[in-house]
């Protein structure tokens, strides 16, 4: 009997996933033709062609749709890099890697991005990419900025490991800003900001082993932690007296 339950479970499984897929992938067309503002949940649930109550089953707001869709860009984006991470060893070329396989993945929801980013700006938006609904896709990508960094031939201070991370996704937000407003085909004017700008921030993490450039790292670190807490205070651990 045991078995019979979960050999069924296992057969509806898929159909969950298949049903949620199909409820995100609605979401996204709607916001991208109507506006995230102008969708609602039963439009979504109506085009979807399932129930408001099934809807709600499997994403509790509209927030939670784009939640949704971080997670997913984020699982498509390590999935893209892998390549890159596995072959090289240059941390430039590695991290040239990561945020080119980035711009790849994220250009189909180019209009979808540029709809929803003016909520997504709002500091108090859980929409917004420092948010705390937001945190499980922001640590997966400063984990994939971790990997790209141990995984490279750079050496780098030991201290200073957690926080570089961190920079470099800071960096890579930075980026989206930028691609949200790029309306270059293909991004191009993102691309050549990406391979300007990689050298520059790759031989900063080399030097930044140096014991003359800590302090300056550190500061940076500061005032991260200081102005953007949900970022940096998780990691950063207790705070050291004096």
């Amino acid at each position: 009997m045991v078995k019979e339950e979960k050999d069924v479970k296992a057969v509806k499984a898929p159909k969950s996933e298949q049903t949620r897929a199909l409820i995100l992938e609605t979401a996204l067309r709607l916001f991208q033709e109507r506006g995230f503002d102008r969708t609602t949940m039963r439009a979504i649930a109506q085009e979807a062609g399932v129930s408001v109550g099934n809807a709600y089953y499997y994403f509790s707001s509209k927030e939670h749709l784009v939640q949704g869709f971080y997670d997913r860009l984020a699982t498509e984006h390590a999935a893209a890099v892998r390549p890159v991470l596995e072959e090289e060893t240059d941390l430039a070329a590695r991290m040239r890697g990561v945020l080119m396989a980035w711009l790849d993945v994220a250009e189909p929801y180019r209009p979808f991005a540029t709809q929803f980013f003016k909520n997504a700006a709002d500091p108090e938006s859980p929409l917004s990419p420092f948010s705390a609904e937001s945190a499980g896709a922001r640590e997966a990508v400063i984990a994939l900025h971790a990997r790209c960094l141990t995984g490279s031939t750079t050496r780098t201070d030991p201290e200073l490991a957690p926080l570089l991370p961190q920079l470099m996704w800071l960096m890579h937000m930075g980026l989206v800003l930028f691609w949200v407003y790029d309306r270059t085909d293909g991004a191009e004017r993102s691309r050549r900001l990406i391979a300007r700008t990689v050298p520059i921030a790759a031989r900063a993490v080399a030097l930044s082993r140096f014991r003359v450039l800590r302090p300056l790292v550190r500061q940076v670190h500061e005032v991260l932690e200081e102005f953007l807490p949900e970022t940096t205070a998780r990691t950063a651990g207790p705070e050291k007296k004096s």
